[in-house]
């Protein structure tokens, strides 16, 4: 894939994320107020990402336990969460070098004015070409939950109509936007292989907070406003039984509606999002056993993990 293949991949990818889920802040205690519901929780996360908390994002969406977990399992270069929630997330770090690259402006644009300049129908059709894989591989993998899958589904049809709209072929907008995001990833410090362990997850979090910032506002000039959709969200209680819960997600992308359901469950008296603690649990690796002291009877073995969730690949 090209470079610029890649920023536009990235563009949409980091829309489709936080359409799906959400100035960094310093952290707060986890021993905090935290919301009284599903609902709260749910607009909670939606709040943090509309204020580019990258951090608060992580440390509402976890319980302390599996926050710390993830915590280490990202210090030790095993998982970049909750940057895995994102499609191409493996390809990220690399994006951020590459834009951050001295004179990486330059190669950009000039990439773009060969290849994409004016290439407005092409791009078109790639869009939709890209929405239609996109939509098959999530209706057939078996990594996400149905309700992950059934919102997916309804995020890719709306960006993959987004994208069939957008002016992704005005040299004026590339212009202004390549350098902005080169500036962006510039000022995140984390251009080589080690920054992200290095960093580790709240840093590094707190770093990306401004460039996923950037990147929206680069999504408002190409027509896209991710934080008017997470404004627009409607959530609602359908159903709570003990501590499982259900919440209907109802809110604009672009020119399309979207109507979801999503899953939470009650831990400690905290309300989390079923599919979220899933896929850090998976990424985080077995709790680690407790110890035992003389006398006392021996804790149970920690749960298996579940399987790694992957990421469509467009």
């Amino acid at each position: 894939m090209s470079s610029i293949h890649r920023a536009f991949a990235a563009l949409a990818f980091v829309a489709l994320s936080a359409a799906c889920q959400r100035d960094a802040t310093p952290a707060a205690d986890h021993a905090s107020a935290g919301p009284t519901g599903p609902v709260e929780a749910v607009t909670r996360l939606a709040d943090d990402l509309r204020r580019n908390d990258l951090t608060a994002y992580a440390r509402h969406a976890l319980p302390p336990e599996l926050h710390t977990r993830i915590e280490a399992a990202w210090s030790e270069g095993r998982t970049l969460w909750p940057l895995t929630e994102l499609p191409l997330d493996r390809q990220l770090p690399g994006f951020i070098a590459y834009l951050a690259a001295p004179d990486s402006e330059q190669a950009l644009l000039e990439t773009y004015q060969r290849q994409f300049a004016g290439a407005h129908g092409e791009l078109r059709t790639a869009a939709a070409t890209l929405g239609l894989f996109a939509a098959q591989y999530v209706r057939r993998e078996g990594e996400y939950s149905e309700t992950e899958r059934e919102h997916y589904v309804q995020l890719i049809g709306a960006l993959s109509q987004w994208g069939r709209q957008a002016p992704l072929g005005d040299p004026q907008r590339a212009r202004l936007a390549i350098p902005q995001l080169a500036a962006a990833a510039r000022l995140t410090g984390l251009t080589d292989p080690d920054a992200f362990a290095r960093f580790g997850m709240n840093r590094s979090l707190q770093r990306l907070g401004p460039f996923f910032g950037r990147f929206k506002q680069t999504l408002v000039d190409y027509g896209l406003d991710l934080d008017a959709a997470l404004g627009s969200i409607d959530a609602s209680l359908l159903e709570q039984t003990g501590d499982t819960a259900r919440v209907r997600l109802r809110y604009a992308l672009g020119a399309q509606r979207i109507d979801a359901i999503v899953r939470l469950e009650r831990r400690d008296g905290r309300w989390y999002l079923s599919d979220a603690l899933r896929h850090a649990e998976a990424e985080a690796g077995p709790a680690p056993a407790m110890t035992v002291s003389a006398g006392a009877p021996p804790a149970a073995a920690p749960a298996a993990p579940g399987p790694q969730r992957g990421a469509p690949t467009g």
